[in-house]
């Protein structure tokens, strides 16, 4: 790199922009706004009172200085080509570690750029390395940012996967709780289940024990046989208790005609206001031949 000013003590008046301007002046200023160059976070260069450290081992073989030494004072062309160096080193580790989806097409341009530093002149090289320091950050936040967008895509893919497995649980769960459901209607839809029914509510609604249920056995076996599909043909009662009319049991539960322990229910219900207990509504029963 060729200076464009002499070197004096003080520049004559007028000139002092002039000789801040030079080619490795532009390059140690764009070193300082850009700070040390980074490669997968870790410095490769770094340039502090003229001096070189090389903190990656193949920029320091290919510039005869050992890893994570300083080189003697670098200035004008050697430390130009230095930096050319570096910045070639530092992007294309950036390009080799890019998320897949990253373009970088710039900066491989911006590397071949500057595969030949020795026919560069001073300016040249210098607005070379800054575009590469530039295009390389560029890349490398873009690569970040991709990473970042992977990662989220994964856990939200991960997160409807569970939710999807959560909601199958869920389903199964409801299909499993009907299943139980329509079987435990199916058993107390028969005789013998309505029984069963009948004498669990009896004790724990009313206190009725075995000898009131021995009376409501009989009065429901005379009246429908314990069957929920029962109808008086002579007046239209209907099921176990022989409700009269039927729709009589809808204050209970709309499904009065195909449900058992609905009509259990009402029928004890309808017991315990009318006749206090089982073997009062037997009695009446036996004694008028209806309850």
């Amino acid at each position: 790199m060729t200076r464009t000013t002499p070197r004096t003590g003080a520049p004559a008046p007028g000139t002092r922009r002039a000789a801040l301007d030079t080619p490795s002046r532009r390059m140690r200023r764009t070193l300082r706004k850009h700070g040390v160059l980074l490669a997968g976070g870790a410095a490769v260069v770094a340039i502090a009172g003229g001096a070189l450290t090389v903190t990656q081992p193949a920029l320091g073989d290919a510039l005869g200085v050992p890893s994570a030494s300083a080189t003697p004072g670098l200035s004008g062309t050697d430390l130009g080509r230095a930096q050319a160096a570096a910045t070639v080193a530092t992007a294309r580790t950036v390009v080799q570690d890019a998320n897949d989806e990253t373009d970088t097409a710039e900066l491989e341009q911006h590397i071949a750029s500057l595969a030949d530093i020795r026919s560069l002149s001073g300016s040249a090289l210098t607005e070379r390395i800054a575009a590469t320091v530039d295009t390389t950050q560029e890349v490398a936040q873009a690569s970040a940012d991709q990473d970042a967008q992977d990662a989220a895509d994964r856990q939200a893919a991960a997160q409807r996967a569970a939710d999807r497995a959560a909601a199958a649980e869920a389903a199964a769960a409801r299909a499993a709780a009907e299943r139980a459901a329509a079987e435990a209607h199916a058993r107390a839809n028969t005789p013998a289940g309505a029984k069963t029914a009948a004498a669990s509510m009896a004790a724990s609604e009313y206190g009725w024990g075995a000898d009131q249920f021995q009376c409501l056995d009989s009065l429901w076996t005379k009246e429908s046989g314990w069957d929920y599909q029962a109808v008086n043909p002579d007046g239209g009662a209907t099921g176990i208790p022989q409700a009269l009319p039927g729709s009589k049991m809808a204050s209970v539960a709309a499904d009065w005609q195909t449900n058992a322990s609905t009509q259990i229910t009402w029928g004890l219900r309808y017991i315990d206001a009318s006749y206090g207990t089982p073997c009062s509504a037997w009695s009446h029963s036996q004694a008028v031949n209806w309850y």
